[in-house]
């Protein structure tokens, strides 16, 4: 009998199937080969049957191998077969007022409209979240807490819950004490309180293009003018360009999201980060940074934000439980740096402070509630989903459809044939109830007509795969 060869903390059935995963990926293994019986398989790794069955489940989940009756299992994809990745427009920047409301108004009731199959909503689905454990959260919140969560909260947030999210810092490596943090109601208004803070109407703030039309609608509320920076759709922003921008303009914030942008779900490398935080320390420019998707990884481990490398404070750093736990209740913080005091000062003119409920709610869940194990799992399950609906794509859209390749988050960016009109698309989905976000509206100017953002935060299922198959179709007709 084989010895047991796994040591480390994850699932038997996991280290298995990302051994066959890797040798899939560098055809070793080819698509249509045999792979070994459940049982050699058992033998060859000193596993039980079980966990022989289990791994390959996993693989079947995740769309790379298919059973094949009275045949066993064989391999049906691998990461070769993936489409182009989107092109970077590389223009000279420019400063221009922003005007996106218009656009984006137009779609926001379809995105949130629950009679459709939704590829619009960047949120994950309600099923991967701990719902049951949450409500215990709330239930212990509302009889142990004062007053019964009925007054005000401290402005800077509850102060149980900064303990937590100092504790969530020490994933990427900060060392962050709780009096550094501001809780706020979600990430963006944590990214529009640190912006009021560090600029005046007419101001100039650069931006990634494409970038999240939330980014567009808060900068345009404070009366700021963008500049935009080429973001590639792997390595992020493109720092030569940055460069020039300051040279060329009086920038005076900046707003970039390093780990797995929204839309292009790019993630920086940690030396570009780095780099980026000498140049915006080295001209006195404030970064606020949107990490809200950092702790959605598929790798083995957290990419770090810029956040890390900041020794001066200019880094405003800004996250939040939307996209991993909670999106209603609109738990969101912000590291300030230097720039705490005026921060702390928005938001109390704001709002005062944040739900009681929620933030206690959210506090004891942290806590108590195995928030890494529910990380694990949604890391898992997202990551699954992604490879099914690439898979899909390359199935049911045309063969110059070009697709982002995210290892983090829950967005895909589709670049179309240019004769596809997103807006026109995006009619004429809904006429099949089907919600997808055209490109056009992550940037403030004319580009990403024939680009779409599809989520996958959908469990994969009868319903997606013929809402992606129906798009497909679409697409084909606009040709």
């Amino acid at each position: 009998m084989a010895k047991n060869r796994f040591h480390s903390n994850d699932h038997i059935y996991l280290q298995v199937s990302e051994g066959i995963e890797n040798m899939i990926e560098q055809e070793v293994l080819r698509i249509g080969d045999k792979l070994p019986s459940v049982r050699v398989l058992s033998e060859e790794y000193g596993i039980s049957m079980g966990t022989a069955f289990q791994a390959y489940y996993h693989l079947e989940g995740m769309g790379l191998i298919e059973s094949r009756p009275k045949s066993g299992y064989y391999v049906r994809f691998n990461h070769h077969r993936f489409p182009e990745l989107p092109n970077t427009p590389l223009r000279d920047a420019f400063s221009h007022d922003v005007s996106v409301k218009e656009m984006i108004s137009s779609i926001y009731t379809d995105i949130v409209a629950n009679d459709v199959t939704n590829f619009a909503l960047a949120v994950p689905d309600p099923s991967l979240l701990p719902a049951a454990k949450i409500n215990k959260s709330v239930m212990f919140a509302l009889r142990n807490t004062r007053n019964n969560c009925i007054n005000y909260e401290n402005t800077q947030g509850n102060l149980e819950l900064r303990k937590q999210i100092a504790k969530l810092a020490f994933n990427w490596g900060g060392k962050i004490k709780a009096d550094e943090v501001i809780i706020t109601g979600g990430c963006l208004e944590a990214i529009t309180m640190s912006l009021k803070a560090v600029t005046a109407p007419g101001d100039m703030v650069a931006v990634e293009s494409p970038a999240y039309f939330g980014i567009y609608q808060a900068i345009e509320s404070l009366g700021l003018k963008v500049v935009e920076i080429p973001c590639d759709a792997v390595s992020g922003i493109n720092l030569d360009h940055f460069k020039k921008a300051i040279r060329k303009f009086n920038i005076k914030a900046a707003v970039f999201v390093p780990n797995y942008n929204n839309p292009l779900g790019s993630c920086m490398s940690d030396e570009n980060k780095k780099q980026l935080v000498e140049i915006i320390t080295k001209n006195n420019i404030p970064l606020v940074e949107d990490d809200i998707y950092g702790e959605l990884y598929f790798g083995k481990a957290r990419p770090k934000p810029c956040k890390y490398f900041d020794t001066k404070g200019m880094v405003m750093y800004c996250s939040s439980l939307s996209k991993s736990l909670s999106p209603g209740y609109r738990i969101g913080w912000a590291i300030p740096g230097r720039f705490f005091d005026p921060v702390n000062q928005m938001k109390r003119i704001q709002n005062i402070s944040s739900p009681t409920l929620t933030q206690a709610a959210m506090a004891h869940f942290l806590l108590h509630g195995r928030y890494e194990y529910h990380l694990k799992s949604l890391r898992k399950a997202l990551h699954t989903q992604s490879l099914r609906y690439v898979q899909a794509i390359i199935k049911y859209f045309p063969k110059d459809t070009k697709v982002s390749r995210p290892q983090g988050g829950f967005i895909l960016w589709l670049e179309l044939n240019r004769k596809v009109n997103a807006f026109k698309l995006r009619t004429e989905a809904m006429k099949n109830k089907i919600s997808i976000v055209p490109g056009k509206i992550f940037s403030s100017s004319n580009n990403y007509s024939n680009c779409i953002r599809l989520t996958f935060g959908k469990p994969w299922s009868d319903e997606v795969d013929y809402g992606l198959m129906m798009l497909g179709k679409m697409i084909g007709k606009m040709i």
